[in-house]
C-alpha cells in the first residue's frame, strides 16, 4: 500500500498593500525573463523543484524583486503570477508545467482550466478541482485572520504535483497576505500498478482517485480542522516593512556586496573564461549573478528578499530605476543558454551558475563598509546610461556624477 504522503501548507508573505499598475514596458519583460528563469529551474533540475521553490514565500518575493517589482508590496504576487501565466503557458506542452487562475475573474476560471488541463494529460480533474477549492477554502474560512482572497493560482505539473499561490487583502489593516501551498510529490503513487494507466499519446496517466490517493485527499480536509494558531506557527512567515525605499537594515549586506564585488570589482582570476560570458559588462555581470541566485540558489540563500531588487531595479525608482538595457541583456544571455541547454550545449549555462558558486565564495571573507546609501545613489545616478525607466518615465542625467564607488573598505 502507498504510503500517505501529507499535504503541507509551505508559508506566507504579510505584505502593505500598494496600487497601481504595471506599465506595458515592464509587464513585457517580466513575462519574457520570469518565463526564461522557469525553464531554466525546470530542465536544470525538475519540475518539482520549481514547484517547490514557488511554494517558498521568501523565493517567490525574490523573484519579483529580480523581475523589477517593488521590493515590498503586495503587487508583485498579482504582477509575477500573471506575468510566468503569459509566458509559461505558451510553453506548458514543453514543459508540463501549466499556470491556472489569477486574480478577481481569473480566479474564477480555475477549475474549468484545471479540467481542459485534465483532458490533456490524463490526470484526475474533479480531484484536482477539488484540491484547489480546498485550498482557498482554508485560506479564506477555515483560517479567520481577517483577509479575504482575491488572487488563486494553480499550478500545476503534469505528474500531478502542485503548488498554490493565493493573496487576501485586509482593508483595515491596509496589509495583503499571500499563502504558498505544496503538495509533495504524488510520483511515489504510479509505483503501485493499479494507480496508472497508459493512454494514448499521452504518456503516464495517474488515477489519482484510486483508493491510494484517499490518504492525500483526507491530509487536506484534516488541515481544515487543525487549529488556524497551529497551522500559523508550523509555517515560514515573510512579513515586509511598510516603507517603500530600501534600506540597509533590509539587506545582508554582505551577500549584497560580495555580488557588487564580483561585477565591478573583478577579484576572481580570469573572469572571462570563467564566465564564458564574452563581451558582458560588469552591470549585466551583478544583474545575472542574482538571477542565478535565484534559479540555483539554497532556501537559506532567499531571507532578505529585497536584495534582488538590486538586479533590475523597480518601477517605482526603489531602490533605483528599471535599467532597460540591462534587464534585455539579463533576458537576451538567458534564453540562449537555455535554447543552447536544449541543444546538449551547457558552456553558458555553467557559466551562469558559476555566477552565484562565485559570489558565495567571496562572501566568506568580505566585509562591507558603510556606504550602502551611496551605491543606491550611484545607481540611481548611472541609470540614465542604462534607459533607466519608472512608472513616472525616462531617468535623467545628473548634473554632476562621481567615480565607481569602492565597494569595500
Amino acid at each position: 500500500m502507498a504510503k500517505a504522503i501529507p499535504i503541507m501548507k509551505s508559508g506566507h508573505a504579510d505584505l502593505p498593500l500598494h496600487y497601481g499598475k504595471v506599465p506595458v514596458w515592464l509587464a513585457q519583460r517580466m513575462s519574457s525573463l520570469g518565463g526564461a528563469i522557469v525553464e531554466s529551474i525546470a530542465i536544470e533540475y525538475g519540475r518539482n523543484v520549481l514547484l517547490q521553490k514557488m511554494s517558498d514565500p521568501f523565493w517567490f518575493q525574490s523573484l519579483g524583486c529580480v523581475l523589477g517589482m517593488d521590493w515590498h508590496s503586495s503587487g508583485i504576487t498579482t504582477s509575477v503570477m500573471g506575468a510566468l501565466k503569459s509566458s509559461v503557458n505558451k510553453k506548458s506542452s514543453e514543459l508540463g508545467i501549466y499556470i491556472c487562475g489569477g486574480r478577481g475573474k481569473h480566479s474564477l476560471q480555475t477549475p474549468s482550466e484545471l479540467l481542459l488541463i485534465a483532458d490533456k494529460t490524463g490526470l484526475d480533474g474533479n480531484l484536482l478541482v477539488h484540491n484547489s477549492r480546498l485550498s482557498a477554502k482554508v485560506d479564506n474560512t477555515a483560517i479567520q485572520d481577517g483577509f479575504q482572497l482575491y488572487l488563486h493560482s494553480f499550478i500545476l505539473s503534469q505528474d500531478g504535483e502542485w503548488a498554490v499561490v493565493q493573496q487576501g487583502m485586509n482593508t483595515k489593516e491596509k496589509m495583503a497576505r499571500r499563502c504558498h501551498w505544496h503538495s509533495p510529490s504524488i510520483k511515489s503513487f504510479i509505483e503501485e500498478p493499479h494507480t496508472s494507466i497508459y493512454g494514448q499519446n499521452q504518456g503516464r496517466i495517474l488515477n489519482l482517485t484510486d483508493k491510494a490517493a484517499s490518504p492525500t485527499r483526507s491530509g487536506i480536509l484534516e488541515l481544515t480542522k487543525e487549529n488556524p494558531a497551529k497551522i500559523m506557527r508550523e509555517i515560514s512567515r515573510l512579513v515586509m516593512p511598510d516603507h517603500h525605499d530600501v534600506r540597509a537594515e533590509d539587506i545582508n549586506l554582505k551577500r549584497l556586496g560580495a555580488v557588487l564585488a564580483l561585477a565591478h570589482d573583478n577579484p576572481v582570476k580570469d573572469m572571462e573564461s570563467l564566465l564564458l560570458l564574452e563581451g558582458v559588462g560588469p552591470r549585466t555581470i551583478q544583474s545575472l549573478t542574482l538571477v542565478s541566485e535565484i534559479i540555483h540558489g539554497t532556501p537559506s540563500r532567499f531571507s532578505d528578499p529585497d536584495r534582488f531588487s538590486f538586479a533590475h531595479g523597480g518601477k517605482d525608482g526603489h531602490p533605483f530605476p528599471v535599467p532597460i538595457t540591462i534587464y534585455d541583456e539579463s533576458i537576451s544571455i538567458l534564453n540562449q543558454a537555455v535554447q543552447k541547454s536544449k541543444l546538449g550545449f551547457t558552456d553558458k549555462s555553467e557559466a551562469l551558475k558559476n555566477l552565484s558558486k562565485v559570489s558565495v565564495q567571496l562572501e566568506k571573507d568580505f566585509i562591507p563598509n558603510n556606504r550602502f546609501d551611496d551605491i543606491i545613489q550611484q545607481e540611481r545616478d548611472n541609470a540614465w546610461k542604462y534607459e533607466g525607466m519608472t512608472v513616472k518615465g525616462k531617468a535623467k542625467k545628473p548634473a554632476n556624477r562621481n567615480g565607481q564607488l569602492d565597494l569595500f573598505d
